[in-house]
C-alpha cells in the first residue's frame, strides 16, 4: 500500500540521518551565524533605508534565515542518492514492488521534517533571544511554505542526480546554479523597487524562489492579506507539482 510504503522508506531515511545527529548541528551552525553576526548589522540599515519590508529587521531577516535552510538543505540530497545508486541500495528497491512515487515521497518527507526541524530551531531562537513576537498562525504557515519549498528543490536533485550519475558533476552544477538563485531569491537582502535597479528587479521577477521569499515573509509577520502571499503560494504550488512530477518520472525510468 502506498503510505505503508511510504512510511517504511521514511523510517529508513530518518534512522540514516539521526544516527549521527552532529550534521543537524552543523546544519545550523551557518545560519545560526548568521542570525548573530550578520542579523545585528541590518538595524540601522532597515531602520534609515525606504522600501525595506515593513515589520522590522527580525521579521525580515528570519524567515529568510529558514527558507535558506530549506534552499542548502535540500539542494545537494541528489549527492546521497548516487552514493545510494553506487552501492547497489537503488537498485535493490526495483524489485520491491514499491512504487516509484512511494520511493520518493517517503525520501522527500524525511528531507521535509529535518528542514523542519532546523527552521523551528530558528524561529525558536528568534523568539527566545531577540524577543521577536510574529504571531504563531504566521509562524506555522511559514514553516509549511519552507517544509514545501524543500520538498521543490529536493525532487529537483533527485531527478538532476539520476539524470547526470556523476559525484563530481552534480556538485559542480548545483553550486552554479544556487549562488544566483539564492542571490536573486531575496534571501539575505530584499530585492524591492525601491531597493534595487530596475534590470535587478526585473531579473529577481524570473526567480520563483523569490516569490516564495517574499510569501514566506508576509505570513511570518502575519499578513495574510497580502498579495504575496497569494503569488509566493501559487509559484510554490506550481514548482512543487513540477519538480515532483519530473522526479517520479526519472525514478520510473531507473527501475524499467
Amino acid at each position: 500500500m502506498f503510505p505503508r510504503d511510504v512510511w517504511l522508506v521514511f523510517r529508513r531515511e530518518m534512522t540514516h540521518r539521526y544516527r549521527q545527529p552532529v550534521w543537524l548541528l552543523f546544519g545550523l551552525a551557518q545560519p545560526i551565524m548568521y542570525m548573530f553576526f550578520f542579523g545585528p548589522l541590518l538595524g540601522k540599515f532597515v531602520t534609515y533605508t525606504p522600501g525595506f519590508p515593513p515589520g522590522g529587521t527580525w521579521m525580515v531577516f528570519a524567515p529568510a534565515l529558514m527558507v535558506q535552510i530549506a534552499i542548502v538543505g535540500s539542494s545537494f540530497v541528489g549527492v546521497s542518492l548516487l552514493a545510494e545508486y553506487r552501492s547497489g541500495v537503488f537498485e535493490r528497491f526495483s524489485v520491491v514492488p514499491m512504487s516509484p512515487a512511494a520511493l520518493l515521497s517517503g525520501k522527500l518527507l524525511a528531507v521535509s521534517v529535518n528542514v523542519l526541524v532546523q527552521a523551528s530551531a530558528i524561529a525558536l531562537l528568534a523568539v527566545l533571544v531577540f524577543e521577536v513576537r510574529p504571531p504563531v498562525a504566521g509562524v506555522a504557515l511559514c514553516l509549511l511554505i519552507v517544509a514545501v519549498l524543500a520538498v521543490a528543490i529536493a525532487s529537483c536533485s533527485y531527478a538532476l542526480a539520476l539524470r547526470l550519475k556523476s559525484e563530481e558533476k552534480v556538485p559542480a552544477l548545483l553550486n552554479a546554479l544556487l549562488l544566483p538563485i539564492f542571490l536573486l531569491s531575496g534571501t539575505l537582502l530584499p530585492i524591492t523597487t525601491k531597493l534595487a535597479p530596475s534590470w535587478l528587479w526585473k531579473l529577481s521577477r524570473l526567480n520563483p524562489i523569490a516569490y516564495v521569499m517574499d510569501a514566506d515573509r508576509a505570513s511570518f509577520r502575519g499578513d495574510f492579506s497580502a498579495h504575496s502571499l497569494l503569488t509566493g503560494s501559487v509559484a510554490l504550488a506550481a514548482m512543487t507539482l513540477i519538480s515532483f512530477w519530473w522526479a517520479v518520472r526519472t525514478f520510473s525510468r531507473q527501475r524499467a
